[in-house]
């Protein structure tokens, strides 16, 4: 039977959390992960960019796939605040187009193009909830835009709303595939804004095309 004594210690050696000292780590981690790479970014480096030791850091997280599901989920938190603003902003389907195309030149310059391999490669949990966000969030931000545009007689009624939403979302993922884009030859952020514009010059009636133009030329300035 265990008594009040074994169960005082077992209370005592359980490592405290510390919310505060976790957050900065799991910003310190993106911020290393987004330049560098997942991959190439060990636990040593990121408790020596924090100032703080190895037993310290694991007394946060188990290992490093927690610490990257736990930036994962951070990134996800934060994309979804920022898209949610951007298309409550909009003054329409195209100017939401245009705001989130900001949203990711912001995003993008700062995301080494091998973040997405790694993930995939090596942290398949951190990768799950990635996908669950890409395939729902993600996925109905671009069908309520396209649905906006036909309502707002910018898009064509024509158009298959659910077909166009999945290349839409696929072709997103386009500009991380190493083979298809290798980072020496591609700039990943000029590459996904050419597949946006290309994309969105299909969708458009004349009204829509004249939109496309004005805010393009409204950027250029």
């Amino acid at each position: 039977m265990e008594t009040f004594e074994t169960q005082k210690v077992s209370i005592v050696l359980r490592p405290i959390i510390n919310m505060e000292n976790k957050e900065r780590l799991i910003e310190q981690a993106k911020t290393l992960f987004m330049r560098l790479g997942i991959r190439s970014v060990s636990m040593d480096d990121i408790a020596a960019n924090l100032g703080m030791s190895k037993k310290t850091l694991y007394q946060l997280v188990a290992d490093k796939d927690e610490l990257v599901e736990g930036v994962v989920q951070s990134q996800i938190e934060h994309m979804e605040t920022e898209t949610q603003c951007s298309c409550e902003q909009a003054a329409n389907a195209v100017e939401e187009i245009f705001k989130n195309m900001q949203m990711s030149a912001s995003q993008y310059s700062k995301i080494n193009p091998m973040v997405m391999f790694d993930l995939q490669k090596y942290h398949f949990n951190a990768f799950a909830k990635f996908n669950a966000h890409k395939n729902s969030f993600m996925l109905s931000v671009i069908s309520k835009n396209l649905i906006r545009g036909i309502q707002e007689g910018l898009y064509r009624p024509d158009i298959n709303i659910d077909i166009l939403a999945k290349f839409r979302l696929e072709s997103m993922m386009m500009s991380f595939n190493l083979d298809l884009f290798p980072p020496d030859k591609y700039n990943t952020l000029e590459v996904t804004l050419i597949l946006i514009e290309h994309f969105l010059y299909g969708l458009t009636t004349e009204k829509g095309y004249k939109l496309v133009e004005s805010y393009k030329k409204e950027k250029k300035k």
